[in-house]
């Protein structure tokens, strides 16, 4: 496989990941940014916690969807991320009017 080949098929799961992301976000509450993924969610708990002076957050999901490319399968029942940095969590609004499409 060359470099245009790998380059070619990574922009292919790209394109695929995002319009999948498109299809979920409508049934899922929250937005999780961590240091290391996106995650959307319908529950989200965040616990501040310390451990010999050092602060460290834990990020606990349930029904979520995560961006990764790589993965299998996305779609998982509980999730527990523990960071050192900072989390972002938005609550997503939904629209409740809906634009037909034009066609």
């Amino acid at each position: 496989m060359s470099a245009e080949d790998l380059e070619s098929y990574e922009a292919d799961l790209e394109l695929a990941l995002y319009r999948e992301y498109k299809d979920v976000i409508g049934i899922f509450r929250y937005a999780v940014e961590t240091e290391r993924r996106f995650y959307l969610c319908n529950h989200v708990d965040v616990k501040v916690r310390t451990e010999g002076g050092d602060v460290y957050y834990e990020v606990s999901m349930a029904d979520a969807w995560v961006w990764d490319m790589y993965r299998p399968a996305r779609f998982v029942k509980t999730a527990k991320v523990l960071t050192f940095r900072d989390v972002s969590i938005e609550e997503i609004a939904h629209s409740d009017l809906q634009v037909p499409d034009q066609g």
